[in-house]
Order: structure tokens, then C-alpha cells, then sequence
């Protein structure tokens, strides 16, 4: 997530992080990256965002209906956010969330494989207490995605030119990079797909 965020973030950016949780994932960024760095941070729990660094600025909201105005972030970003959607509600929400950005959208989730899943069932019940904590877990391996699914849904989002990467261990890294032409912003580069296999 670091490098496709460098990638598009300038120098004194804005940078918007939804469903962030505790706010790790803006505050990593934050501690990162040059510059003084604005970072929001959506969550739709109150409770979860009061852990969030005071250098996260939080914002409780539902991704489905944002309180900013487009184009008002630089880079948005969504970490193992998508996964807790029903497929088709994954298009209105990239659109929603593409349409914030200034320079990219850029999203990372899980590749569900059965190698992962099987390591949870042997890991999770040691590494976790709570039954609830491993079958979320293996709940959340299950919805994961393979990237012509994820490549889909952008799709269907109307954003058909994006960059699909597998990452260690068993992440999908997907940006779709806005650039413009004659003064008008469209989504990345045509031949912006990559192996994913």
C-alpha cells in the first residue's frame, strides 16, 4: 500500500482512508511519507475510531453516503474494507469512492486461496481466543477475491483501466490511477493490466 500511495500522493496531500478502523492505516502512512500529510479517516463505528491517533482526523460515516465533495482527496484508499460487501454493492462503492479522488483510488483486500484458508483453520484456533475472532477470520478468508473478480467490479464501476497485483502473503493491491488528457480526468492507462496469477 505504501508504494502505490507514493506513487500518486504529492508532498502536503490529502489522503482519505475508508473504513480505517483504529486509523493504523493512515497513521502508518502518515509516519511515512514526506511532508505534512492530511490523513481522514472513515469508519462507520464511532468505537472504533476513538482509538485512532490524534493525527487521524476521524470522520464517522457510512461509504455509501460520504459527507466530501468530489475529487477532494489526492488518494483514497480502502485495507480489507471491500470484503464485508455483497458483490453487488462493490460497484456503486468504487464509483463513489473513484469519484473522491484526485489521483488514485487504490485498494487492498484478500486473495482467497485455499492454502489460506486451511492455514487458519490450523492457526486461528491458537493464535485467538474468542471462537467468534476465528470464524470471523476464516469468514473473512472466504469472502476474499481472486483478481478477475476485483478486476470485474471495478468494471462494472466503470473503471476498466486498473493495476491488479498479488501481494505477500494473500493480498490483492488494485490502483486505479486517475490522468488527465486535454483538461479532462480519466481513469488510468489502458494497458494498466498486469499478471495476477
Amino acid at each position: 500500500v505504501l508504494r502505490a500511495v507514493r506513487a500518486h500522493l504529492p508532498a502536503g496531500g490529502r489522503l482519505l482512508d475508508v473504513g480505517c478502523g483504529s486509523g493504523d492505516v493512515p497513521a502508518f502512512l502518515q509516519a511515512r511519507l514526506p511532508g505534512p500529510l492530511l490523513a481522514v479517516g472513515v469508519d462507520v463505528k464511532a468505537l472504533h475510531l476513538r482509538a485512532a491517533p490524534p493525527s487521524v482526523r476521524r470522520v464517522v460515516a457510512d461509504v455509501r453516503r460520504l459527507p466530501f465533495p468530489d475529487r477532494a482527496f489526492d488518494v483514497v484508499t480502502a485495507s480489507l474494507f471491500l470484503h464485508h460487501f455483497a458483490e453487488a454493492d462493490l460497484p456503486a462503492i468504487l464509483a463513489g469512492l473513484h469519484r473522491l479522488a484526485r489521483r488514485a483510488l487504490v485498494v487492498n483486500d484478500l486473495h482467497r486461496a485455499r492454502a489460506a484458508y486451511l492455514f487458519g483453520r490450523a492457526a486461528f484456533p491458537l493464535l485467538f481466543r474468542s471462537r467468534v475472532s476465528v470464524e470471523d477470520g476464516l469468514l473473512s478468508i472466504r469472502r476474499g477475491f481472486r483478481a478477475d473478480e476485483l478486476r470485474a467490479a471495478f468494471k462494472r464501476a466503470g473503471l476498466p483501466a486498473v493495476t491488479v497485483r498479488r501481494e505477500f502473503p494473500y493480498r490483492l493491491l488494485v490502483v486505479a490511477a486517475n490522468r488527465r488528457v486535454g483538461g479532462s480526468l480519466l481513469a488510468g492507462p489502458s494497458d494498466a493490466r498486469r499478471d495476477d496469477r
